[in-house]
């Protein structure tokens, strides 16, 4: 089993005093041990995880699942309050990425190594999948195979002072391993969600899929790629499908009329413990 809570998303969804932003962070709780994927905005994970009971003092490492500043802003402020601990990266974690409208900037790492570093953070840079605890994997960086998930033509990196179309290597999830299936829990799967899924089986070694939650950026996607990852979602006969952040809301709400009960809005302080009871989850 394992329990999802999250900590920071671009709404709020109970009346506990939490603080949305744009932004994604999830505690991840499974086999004794709890890991943070991702850090928010500004820091607001404090707040709202103190809100809701919990102890991010507790928390055994840190996953970042890539270096948007939206995922990564909160790092600092989490890491003064934790201390040293393990934090799985991407090599590419502290590439320069760029967003082109609504006008050039730059949103990667707010924060350079070496700072991170003396507040705490040992980094381990991984590109090959690794088991963090027992049936908990960090996906390492996702191969693109599909032909239809191009990502989001909005956004570049530079490399070697050149403007590139963002390749996102560091674009990493986390796949659970449950007696009912995998759960994939994602960042904003510049991967694409279908190369992620796929990837999933290959490391795991199992083809069910029992829940996919996180940000799918399926909202600034293609209409080819939204349709045809759709269709691919409704063959995975999903339990449980949780999609926020960078899913966008038309999309979100598009997700939640075609897979009804299955889907569930996943706003800051919502909770999941999965596989799911009957009825349970709201």
């Amino acid at each position: 089993m394992v329990k999802i809570t999250v900590l920071s998303e671009n709404t709020v969804g109970v009346p506990q005093g939490l603080t949305g932003e744009w932004g994604l962070a999830l505690l991840v709780e499974t086999a004794g041990t709890k890991i943070l994927l991702d850090t928010g905005e500004r820091g607001n994970i404090l707040a709202n995880a103190a809100a809701l009971g919990i102890n991010l003092q507790e928390v055994d490492a840190l996953v970042m699942s890539h270096g948007h500043y939206d995922h990564s802003g909160g790092m600092r402020d989490f890491l003064r309050l934790r201390g040293r601990l393990p934090v799985y990266v991407h090599p590419d974690f502290f590439a320069l990425h760029y967003v082109s409208q609504p006008r050039e900037q730059y949103i990667g790492v707010p924060y350079c190594r070496e700072e991170l570093e003396s507040l705490g953070a040992d980094f381990i840079f991984e590109q090959e999948p690794q088991q963090i605890a027992p049936g908990l994997w960090v996906s390492g960086e996702v191969p693109r195979k599909t032909t239809f998930e191009k990502g989001d033509i909005r956004l570049f990196a530079l490399e070697n002072g050149n403007k590139v179309a963002d390749p996102f290597r560091d674009d990493m999830s986390l796949y659970c391993v449950t007696g009912e299936g995998v759960v994939i829990i994602l960042g904003c799967a510049h991967a694409g969600v279908v190369n992620i899924v796929e990837h999933a089986r290959q490391v795991t070694g199992v083809d069910r899929i029992y829940g996919i939650i996180g940000g799918t950026h399926l909202g600034p996607a293609t209409k080819e790629q939204q349709e045809a990852t759709i269709a691919y979602l409704k063959n995975l006969d999903l339990k449980f499908l949780a999609a926020n952040h960078c899913t966008g809301l038309s999309m979100a709400a598009r997700l939640a009329a075609i897979f009804g009960p299955v889907f569930h809005f996943a706003p800051a302080g919502a909770s999941f413990s999965l596989p799911l009871e009957d009825g349970d989850g709201k």
